[in-house]
């Protein structure tokens, strides 16, 4: 395709992108980059139909000096997005906006994941913006309204519009203005710390996808099953599981949700009765499917209690629930006190985690520690308690200690 231009959204001073589709193009754009201390990236991807991402195109954009960003969009059903590898590992910082699936498809694509990372998102999270979208983002810090586009475009079509070339450009256009403007009020309020070490947890956290004895979690209503089963449920998930990896299809498009909550809850013993199992239909069970999905009914009858895995949400005892519903509302209460979103400060599995004394827990660790984690433990010691202020307004104070009355 060579080099080809486009409007790149509503920003003055942006020069349009290149669609780089050759390697010759592709290798000068890595050399251009690596020029820069920091990069902006996106990528746009499908797995609707399959089971790992299809990545369909690749958003970057760099800057030299004082001069305006430029954008380039990779296409990678033209050209092997791997020597993009080069800038991920350079040392240089990554700005992203909601990286977790980027860092999951730049991995299969590249087999690297950048050496440091900016996440806008999860950095305006820690000035009080929740899961905010890139574009709400950009309109609050830099008055700039984002370029519309249909989200549910078809972005492995070619060729793309212009209208669609502008859309993808406007996703990385304004990402390193944008982090800058974020920067500027994390270091004003002393969160920038907070923020970068956030940020350097999501390149530690497993990019491969789950164990697939943990499939089973996802179902609706899983809490339902009981006893035996759970076993069936757990290997007939993770049967499903394995086999659409190795097919790359959606895991649903090898066994339905609706048949495998029937499996569970209504275990077949026979082939007969297999195929009057509610959400099946014979192409479900040609080539031998059917065998197994059998043995792996076999398998979770015969699984022992202790081997069923379990979320860590379902482990909490009996006793832990109270301190566990208690600590939770003072979070959110401390989210809205510290303007730190609450998913940051704490989630429901940190809070166990941490109250259940887990090594390794986030609330012992980092900025969560002080600000989370010790408040926290003198609640559960009995050190602290809650009281609401009279105006809704939940407080964690501290008790009086053994022989003390309290008064001053």
């Amino acid at each position: 395709m060579g080099d080809h231009r486009a409007g790149g959204g509503e920003a003055t001073g942006t020069v349009g992108p290149e669609v780089v589709a050759s390697e010759e193009r592709l290798a000068s754009l890595v050399d251009d980059i690596l020029t820069a201390a920091r990069y902006a990236l996106d990528t746009e991807f499908h797995r609707e139909r399959s089971y790992w991402p299809k990545l369909a195109l690749v958003q970057v954009a760099w800057q030299r000096g004082d001069a305006a960003s430029r954008v380039a969009l990779v296409d990678p059903l033209a050209v092997g997005p791997e020597p993009l590898a080069k800038v991920l590992a350079s040392g240089s910082v990554m700005v992203a906006h909601a990286a977790t699936q980027d860092l999951e498809v730049l991995a299969r694509a590249c087999h690297t994941l950048p050496s440091a990372l900016f996440d806008t998102q999860v950095a305006a999270g820690f000035l009080g913006y929740g899961s905010a979208s890139l574009a709400s983002l950009a309109e609050r810090f830099l008055h700039v309204r984002l370029a519309k586009g249909d989200r549910l475009t078809d972005w492995s079509r070619r060729p793309l519009t212009s209208s669609q070339l502008a859309y993808a450009a406007s996703d990385v256009a304004h990402l390193l203005d944008l982090a800058d403007a974020i920067t500027g009020q994390l270091v004003a309020r002393g969160r920038l710390s907070w923020a970068e070490e956030e940020c350097a947890m999501l390149l530690q956290r497993p990019i491969e996808p789950a164990s697939p004895d943990q499939a089973w979690w996802k179902l609706r209503d899983n809490r339902q099953f009981q006893g035996v089963s759970r076993g069936i449920a757990q290997e007939v998930a993770a049967w499903r599981e394995r086999k659409a990896r190795v097919l790359d299809v959606h895991p649903r498009m090898v066994l339905p949700d609706l048949a495998l909550l029937s499996i569970a809850h209504s275990p077949p013993s026979t082939m007969a009765a297999l195929r009057e199992v509610r959400g099946l239909d014979p192409r479900h069970l040609r080539a031998g499917t059917d065998a197994e999905i059998m043995e792996a009914v076999a398998r979770g009858r015969a699984l022992p209690p202790e081997m069923v895995q379990v979320a860590q949400t379902d482990q909490v005892s009996k006793e832990l629930r109270p301190a566990v519903a208690l600590a939770s509302a003072w979070v959110a209460q401390l989210s809205k006190d510290e303007h730190v979103d609450a998913a940051l400060l704490a989630t429901r599995n940190d809070i166990v985690e941490f109250l259940a004394g887990k090594a390794g827990a986030r609330l012992a660790t980092g900025w969560r520690s002080e600000l989370v984690g010790a408040p926290l433990r003198k609640l559960a010691g009995g050190r602290a308690s809650l009281a609401f202020d009279g105006r809704g307004r939940l407080l964690l104070e501290d008790r009086p200690g053994p022989g003390q009355s309290g008064q001053p």
